[in-house]
């Protein structure tokens, strides 16, 4: 039998050399691209420092404070005389309100009107019994449920006051205050 011609063995040869003083087969990128574990580990690491990096950049640059004195330039001056408004009073409305159970459940509600000045008064005095109408269907139709928490209440103020914008067309309500909303 003919012997076969011995090679030397890896292990023989120094760590991170190939025999005979050869250049390693494979580099340190080609080994890295080779585990794909360590590839993802590396790719998720890099991809947190950019995006940390990226927001605190945005949140350094974008809130920072403003110069005061730029501000203060582009504010209007306060007004010596207070603002034109006028409060006008709606009567206390007490209806039945929907319950989930069918028991009976009442709303009393006390709103004031904010009017532009104290010249459309007289005016929405003489348009009230409209006024009234339209917030008692509105209110008739309401379930307890929709006037809980803070986003019920805004809903049923923005409500109000697009009823009574078309109710007293002629005048233009500011806002609808409310005063006392109980639910028994």
């Amino acid at each position: 039998m003919a012997k076969k011609k011995e090679e030397p063995q890896a292990e023989d040869a120094p760590e991170g050399q190939a025999p005979d003083g050869e250049a390693p087969k494979q580099g340190f990128v080609k080994k890295l691209l080779g585990n794909r574990k360590l590839l993802i580990i590396m790719a998720a690491g890099l991809l947190l420092v950019l995006g940390g990096g990226g927001a605190g950049l945005y949140f350094f640059v974008f809130s920072a404070p403003k110069d005061d004195t730029k501000l203060a330039a582009n504010e209007a001056p306060m007004p010596v005389t207070p603002p034109q408004v006028a409060f006008y009073d709606v009567p206390d409305i007490i209806v039945n309100i929907q319950s989930a159970d069918g028991s009976p459940a009442y709303l009393k509600l006390s709103t004031s009107l904010e009017l532009e000045t104290a010249d459309e008064k007289p005016g929405i005095t003489a348009l009230m019994p409209r006024v009234v109408d339209q917030f008692q269907g509105y209110l008739r139709e309401l379930r307890i449920d929709d006037l809980k928490g803070s986003a019920g209440v805004l809903r049923l103020k923005e409500e109000l006051l697009r009823r009574i914008n078309v109710a007293a067309a002629p005048y233009r309500v500011r806002d609808v205050l409310l005063k006392e909303m109980i639910v028994q």
